[in-house]
């Protein structure tokens, strides 16, 4: 019972990740060591359908309460305290590096260099293509509209998966993040009031992404675990760099525009606990 509720807060920090730009959701698996537990379990959901589910099910249910319930508050605490929130996120990515570095440690060559390099100026070519970009669109029910919700759906569930890249983040560069979350925070708001047409109204929208992230979520599950299990040290190190670099997308949509002695010190506090909790997390 006890790992069932420390899957459910294992869960609701990846749901927080995935709706904030700059936090990545596969770098929180990666960092409480549940990374390989996560993918093993997606990619053999049909041979192993009983035990995929049991080890799924907390994470799913801690989600959807971090994105649903969790988002509105962590924009808040981002609003208000920029400094101690983002360090929060720093403290949870970092706490992770010691047990990825175990994987690599002894086992680098040229090659596992040059993907880290790659993979860390992944990230902040990303952070800065999407500082440049400014066009809103709008998920709809046209014929145009369900083809751009499924691929974008693939491209969010890969996103999610990835270790270091964030999948809001890559959202708001494709120029669809409102939308989505609008269409998200809609449904909760029509729910709340029992607005039945509303509610089919915003779910319409979101279905073809929501039907888009599954296939995706598949397709890069078993690209991923081929990677890990023929390129284990390699496939590591590009992680590595994707999550060295998680730190400049993290400040980046903070929202900083001052610094007071009192937030550093507050946010050193809150960088520690962040790095506790996910060093804590990833031996539970």
């Amino acid at each position: 019972m006890l790992k069932f509720i420390l899957d459910i807060l294992r869960g609701i920090v990846i749901g927080v990740a995935n709706v904030i730009p700059g936090v990545s959701g596969g770098t929180m698996m990666v960092s409480m060591g549940i990374y390989d537990d996560i993918i093993g379990s997606i990619n053999n959901l049909f041979k192993k359908f009983k035990k995929s589910i049991i080890t799924l099910l907390p994470y799913g249910i801690g989600m959807l309460v971090g994105i649903v319930g969790f988002a509105f508050a962590i924009e808040w605490l981002f609003e208000k305290f920029p400094i101690p929130t983002a360090l929060l996120f720093i403290g949870l990515i970092f706490g992770g590096i010691p047990m990825i570095w175990k994987r690599v440690k002894g086992k680098t060559d040229v090659m596992a260099v040059l993907l880290f390099v790659l993979f860390f100026a992944l990230v902040i070519g990303l952070e800065l293509l999407g500082q440049k970009t400014g066009v809103e669109r709008t998920l709809t029910l046209s014929p145009f509209g369900i083809i751009a919700g499924l691929l974008l759906g693939c491209v969010a569930a890969a996103t999610m998966i990835i270790p270091g890249v964030s999948g809001s983040m890559v959202m708001m560069i494709l120029g669809y993040y409102n939308s989505i979350i609008e269409s998200v925070t809609g449904i909760v708001t029509a729910l709340k009031d029992f607005d039945v047409k509303s509610v089919l109204s915003f779910a319409g929208a979101l279905i073809p992404f929501i039907i888009g992230v599954v296939v995706g979520i598949f397709g890069v599950a078993k690209l991923i675990r081929y990677l890990l299990d023929k390129h284990e040290s390699k496939t590591y190190a590009a992680i590595l760099g994707l999550i060295a670099a998680s730190p400049y997308p993290v400040f980046a949509h903070s929202g900083v525009t001052a610094v007071s002695p009192a937030a550093v010190i507050f946010g050193i506090v809150t960088f520690a606990a962040g790095f506790f909790a996910a060093f804590k997390l990833g031996k539970e």
